[in-house]
């Protein structure tokens, strides 16, 4: 197979347009991948896009993961049996409303990271997740035989820098292995496309947007002009949806509206689709929106309002496009799409519970400090972090509070809740009276998801926990005792269920459920108040109840036949009595 880059795409010196979906498969269980692949060419698709996450993929520094949800060469060998060509773009930074943008956590535990820039720590370690992840991609490259076009280099850089030097370092690592073209994605318009492209080094230039298409493409256009390039016209972005935080409405986009301007780019150019799938957000991996004073993290279900659902459906939209691609592209090959089967499992009891105080120092050992230390600089990249320190004497306390914290901070003296704060309350002053001679004071510390877009993009802003201290009066509160709660599988499986319950504290509720056949589901998890979910010890993400989405999928992927254990962490004091699994979501 040949390909080239010339004013179009060409396959074998014949013109191709390519009409590629994004899904990632870090958001898909593995089981579902083929299924999703093929709605994909039911569509009228003929290429695959896929982010790869640099945080899935090394989660400890040095500690490599590309196995079960991480195992993009399987992803990629489903992708190539079924004919579909691929694009994968493994930037060290994908954005993809995911945690980071895709960076690592552990960047942060050091002091002078610099991201996105040629600092020496944030390159080296580049090159050394290169060393482990692109000899991966090597065999799937159309210059050895395989379905592989095209890799990024950087993704929408030109929305946050202008350093050519570091894209330039980034295309010299990505050829040590690659032999495929190298391209770049940005916004529609001209100061993203001069600041996050290299006209210089041939490396081809697409736009992201979502509509005005040939508003977008004309600025795509020019650009090409004013640097003597001969290029194909890509929306490497058509943002047919959009994604969803916490305590907002869902947002939709009109079908039919969505279609006719997908007609507008495929007239022109070459399209992907920003999400085919969108999939779930399992574990702590959702990013956070900068809105200015505020963050707005980004809710577990990635469902992105896409052609297919968060669990595989085909939707409204699925077929209006794929009408469009029909007429505007008669020799697209499209068929029926198939359906995700989905189950009730029922309703079970709670059968343990116990809170967390009661089993803190057996699923963490404390970390000792003189002052609070943000979730980086303990070695944790997700989860919570509880502070505790001791506070002398019978008195009231007039004025408490957190000197620069994150995300949402609950506060307890001698194991009872006196306040819990939330983005623009944390900071103000709380008052309590202290009841005995030494008293306990625990913060629980919520780290709800690191910004993936903006100019809060930078290591300064994105470590989490309490990073000044606490203040009494005017003064900061010493001797520290940090304890880690990332919830990990082996952290999970410690936990002591015979040990006290204490009401109106974060507690855990455990539940075994004997299963014959496996199947996709929904927690219903709208009577809960604020938490997450485990099965068989993996986490399957957030839920809170101030919505948009009151369940959370959980596919036949982590179920197993015969015994499954289901502990919930609930933060917010609410006793949990069953579990009820149901066919299909509680949407706002």
């Amino acid at each position: 197979m040949k390909f080239e880059i010339k004013e179009e795409f060409y396959l074998d010196d014949q013109p191709l347009k390519l009409i590629s979906g994004a899904v990632h498969y870090f958001r898909i269980p593995p089981t579902q991948w083929e299924q999703t692949l093929r709605n994909l060419q039911a569509m009228g698709c003929n290429c695959v896009e896929t982010y790869v996450p640099w945080n899935l993929h090394e989660p400890k520094k040095g500690v490599f993961d590309f196995e079960g949800m991480a195992d993009v060469t399987t992803f990629l060998d489903i992708a190539e049996k079924l004919g579909l060509f691929t694009i994968v773009r493994p930037s060290p930074y994908i954005c993809g409303e995911w945690d980071f943008g895709g960076l690592p956590a552990w960047l942060l535990s050091d002091s002078k990271m610099r991201i996105r820039s040629q600092y020496p720590g944030y390159l080296q370690a580049i090159t050394e997740y290169y060393e482990q992840l692109l000899p991966k991609l090597v065999p799937y490259q159309f210059t050895h035989g395989g379905h592989l076009l095209m890799v990024q280099v950087e993704n929408e850089y030109g929305s946050y820098g202008e350093d050519k030097e570091y894209l330039k370092f980034l295309v010299k690592e990505l050829r040590k292995y690659l032999t495929v073209p190298l391209f770049t994605s940005d916004g529609g318009w001209r100061e993203v496309l001069e600041a996050g492209t290299l006209p210089e080094e041939d490396i081809l230039a697409t736009a992201n947007f979502g509509s005005d298409a040939n508003e977008n493409f004309a600025w795509l256009k020019r650009y090409q002009e004013k640097n003597n390039l001969i290029a194909p016209l890509m929306c490497m972005e058509f943002w047919d949806g959009w994604f969803n935080s916490w305590q907002k409405k869902i947002i939709r986009r009109d079908p039919q509206e969505t279609a006719e301007e997908v007609r507008e780019v495929i007239k022109r150019g070459s399209i992907n689709f920003y999400m085919f799938q969108g999939g779930t957000n399992y574990g702590f991996y959702n990013g956070s929106s900068d809105a200015g004073v505020r963050n707005e993290p980004q809710i577990t279900s990635y469902d992105y309002d896409a052609p297919l659902t968060e669990w595989g459906a085909p939707t409204e939209k699925y077929f209006a496009i794929q009408k469009v691609i029909q007429e505007e592209i008669p020799t697209a090959q499209t068929t029926e799409p198939l359906y995700p089967q989905l189950v009730s499992l029922g309703i079970f009891p709670i059968q343990e519970s116990v809170g967390l105080f009661s089993v803190l120092d057996e699923i963490s050992s404390p970390i000792s400090n003189d002052y609070t230390l943000p979730m980086e600089y303990l070695g944790q990249n997700f989860g919570y972090t509880l502070y505790r320190s001791q506070l002398m004497e019978k008195r009231r306390i007039e004025k408490l509070k957190v000197i620069d914290g994150l995300d949402r901070i609950q506060f307890f003296v001698n194991q009872a809740r006196v306040a819990t704060q939330y983005q623009d309350t944390i900071g103000e002053e709380i008052t309590f009276d202290l009841t005995e001679e030494q008293n306990e004071l625990s913060l629980l510390v919520e780290n709800m998801g690191r910004n993936n877009y903006g100019p809060k993009l930078v290591a300064e802003t994105q470590r989490k926990g309490i990073r000044s201290g606490v203040m009494e009066d005017i003064h900061y509160i010493s001797n520290w005792e940090h304890y880690c709660l990332e919830f990990e599988p082996e952290q999970i499986a410690r936990i002591d269920f015979s040990k006290a319950m204490t009401p109106d504290t974060p507690a855990f509720y455990k539940a075994t459920i004997a299963l014959e056949q496996v199947g996709n589901t929904f927690l219903d998890c709208s009577s809960f108040g604020k938490g997450v979910v485990f099965v068989n010890g993996q986490n399957m993400g957030r839920y809170w109840n101030e919505g948009p989405v009151k369940t959370l999928y959980i596919p036949d992927y982590f179920w197993r036949k015969g015994a499954n254990e289901v502990i919930v962490f609930e933060t917010e004091g609410i006793p949990i009595d069953e579990l009820r699994f149901l066919q299909s979501p509680i949407m706002e």
